[in-house]
């Protein structure tokens, strides 16, 4: 029995059952040596919930060399080309850039720019940027010790 057989059958098996941990260690192990094609396969299997960690594996070992890189793409690009691609809903990339463009606000760079767009994006973004002017203009309002005095009710 070849090791793609042997996961196959560990999927039919444990179809209708909860997965013994061992046995789905021991099934995720040897993804790696599995051809593009019996990986492919694994993925797409229908008895695989879309959560299922074995099938997250396979995803993992067949696009490893891409894993990342979309990021890193992201992190490195100059203000006004992620605005650009902000900008285009169609990309794909909205949310990381989204992400990006919050933290490069949060670190002070292109603050401008940055609450520019948001303003003009989503009810989201918007509500955001005015949480950000706010902290900005008074404070955090969780670095405050508040006092409260005790009152009696009687």
């Amino acid at each position: 029995m070849t090791d793609y057989e042997y996961i196959i059958q560990q999927v039919k098996k444990f179809h209708f059952t909860k997965w013994d941990e061992n046995v789905l260690r021991e099934c995720q192990s040897i993804l790696p040596n599995l051809t593009r094609e019996e990986l492919v396969s694994i993925y797409r299997s229908r008895l695989l919930d879309e959560k299922h960690s074995l099938k997250q594996t396979a995803f993992k070992v067949l696009f490893a060399d891409k894993v990342g890189k979309r990021e890193e793409r992201i992190r490195n690009l100059p203000i006004d080309e992620l605005i650009e691609e902000f900008k285009d809903k169609k990309s794909g990339n909205v949310a990381l850039i989204r992400k990006e463009l919050r933290e490069r606000y949060k670190a002070g760079k292109d603050k401008q720019k940055i609450a520019g767009i948001f303003n003009v994006s989503t009810k989201s973004d918007l509500q955001w940027v005015k949480n950000q002017v706010r902290k900005e203009q008074y404070g955090d309002s969780n670095s405050h010790n508040y006092q409260w005095k005790k009152t009696s009710w009687k």
